[in-house]
């Protein structure tokens, strides 16, 4: 009687957040973290471009050409995600990094956590830098229920009709409301808040978090109407707010 072959183990699935801004990667990333990653030979990335200069930076021991690089992200067809998965399931650990901050938070990657969450694929997040949380905590708003809405519609009217609902949510539900923007676009976003948010709810604008130019600023939108609006350039930035 021939005993039951035991299924192959199946790798990790490592979630590598990276810098928000030009700050460098041994700066921003915890012993611990740059350990694990220098150990990985396979990766999953949003743009092979950035993510090998990220490596590079991590003092990743192993020359950049001999390393497992795939691309997930809006222009990876939905058929490609399962091959993505091939290191794992033959028991080689991966990592996931996203262009900025954290993997899988607004970024494609979460497709793949997913998936790998299906498989039964052990997921380990590794510590980092978060822009939500940092720009939560350096508000002053609330931080005990808040809500994060990723993007809003770029059409004028759709996106004001959509902030002013959600600052009903927020005075209701004393809920502070979080949002992201594609950089080019912040002054857009900006002045849509400004202009359709009450006098007295609190916009939060907090711009390259962890960089040189990093600005968190809090005030009512009363006061952001008094000033000239801020020099946001092409900078990452989360934007907050909470009705009162």
């Amino acid at each position: 009687m021939t005993s039951a072959v035991a299924p192959a183990p199946l790798g990790r699935l490592y979630l590598i957040p990276v810098p928000l801004s030009a700050t460098a990667d041994t700066l921003c990333l915890p012993p611990d973290t740059l350990k694990q990653v220098r150990e990985l030979m396979h990766f999953v990335v949003e743009e092979p471009k950035t993510a090998r200069r990220h490596l590079k930076e991590m003092g990743h021991p192993i020359p950049l050409s001999q390393l497992n690089i795939a691309e997930l992200n809006h222009r990876t067809p939905s058929d490609a995600l399962s091959g993505l998965m091939a290191p794992l399931l033959k028991g080689l650990d991966m990592g996931l990094m996203s262009e900025a901050g954290c993997p899988a938070v607004a970024d494609p990657g979460a497709l793949l956590v997913r998936m790998a969450h299906e498989q039964g694929i052990l997921v380990l997040p590794l510590v980092g830098p978060s822009s939500l949380l940092l720009a939560l905590m350096a508000s002053g708003l609330d931080g005990q229920r808040f809500s994060f809405q990723g993007y809003l519609s770029t059409e004028a009217g759709l996106r004001k009709t959509r902030i002013e609902a959600l600052e009903k949510r927020s005075r209701l539900e004393r809920e502070t409301q979080l949002f992201i923007e594609t950089p080019y676009r912040n002054d857009v976003l900006f002045a849509a808040l400004r202009d359709s948010l009450s006098p007295a709810t609190l916009l939060c604008v907090a711009s390259e978090l962890t960089g040189a130019a990093q600005m968190v600023r809090t005030q009512s939108v009363a006061q952001w109407r008094r000033e000239s609006a801020p020099l946001l350039h092409k900078n990452p930035t989360v934007f907050l707010f909470l009705a009162i």
